[in-house]
């Protein structure tokens, strides 16, 4: 008995094996190799970002991983990776999978490059379909995870897959803090008010002179005398 469609947001979840048109083709062929459920639910193309998809659907931030595609370098070649991490971290590229990969140098993959090597579409990548000679690294919080959502291959459409599952993918390797916090938001600077020009002559200096003795006659002329007025 296949089990019971998952309750995310406001998404209509279906059997992701019975509804191939959702997927993208690489995404429908690999379907086969997962060791247990997936499901699929149509979704606003122009949705598919992480944020505009949480805000539409309401499915939780914690609730959503992002496979991201990686260029490693080392000694003149080139060789691509995939990172999934929960969409409340950031994958450390620079640091732990430039290691694990023993690259010298390790960044994301431009858009075009990863849209034509991995066959899915921008913003759809997805860790099931990919080639399989691409290490799929996949941070520990996903795979303890009872359900993630993650692309499809496509815009139009998101996969809910168990997290066991995307770690038993065939070229799937767990590691512990590949997703990295994500950077809080820096403070609002404080607002501050304006720098008050003046005259050169307009101090405060000056007003209510009080002569020493307070019987001279030039004590009203000295009390009320404005500061930009010269002495006689």
């Amino acid at each position: 008995m296949a089990p019971n469609p998952p309750v995310l947001g406001s998404l209509t979840w279906l059997p992701a094996a019975e509804h191939p048109e959702l997927l993208g083709a690489p995404v429908a062929a690999a379907l086969s190799q997962l060791t247990g459920p997936a499901w699929v639910a149509e979704i606003d193309d122009e949705l598919a970002d992480t944020a505009a998809f949480t805000d539409a659907y309401g499915v939780p931030l914690e609730a959503s991983a992002n496979c991201v595609v990686v260029a490693a370098r080392r000694a003149g070649q080139t060789t691509m990776a995939a990172c999934l991490v929960l969409a409340t971290t950031r994958a450390d590229v620079n640091g732990l999978v430039r290691r694990h990969l023993g690259a010298r140098k390790a960044s994301f993959a431009p858009q075009d490059v990863a849209v034509a090597e991995s066959g899915m579409a921008y913003g759809g990548i997805t860790p099931v379909g990919l080639p399989s000679s691409w290490p799929v690294l996949v941070d520990a919080a996903v795979a303890g995870a009872d359900l993630v959502v993650i692309g499809s291959g496509t815009r139009g459409s998101k996969l809910a897959v168990p997290g066991a599952v995307l770690a038993a993918l065939p070229a799937a390797e767990v590691l512990d803090g590949l997703g990295q916090p994500l950077a809080p938001a820096a403070p609002a600077a404080p607002a501050v008010a304006p720098a008050v020009r003046r005259a050169p002559d307009d101090s405060d200096v000056g007003w209510g002179e009080r002569p020493a003795d307070s019987s001279d006659s030039d004590r009203r002329y000295l009390e009320d005398r404005p500061p930009h007025w010269g002495s006689d």
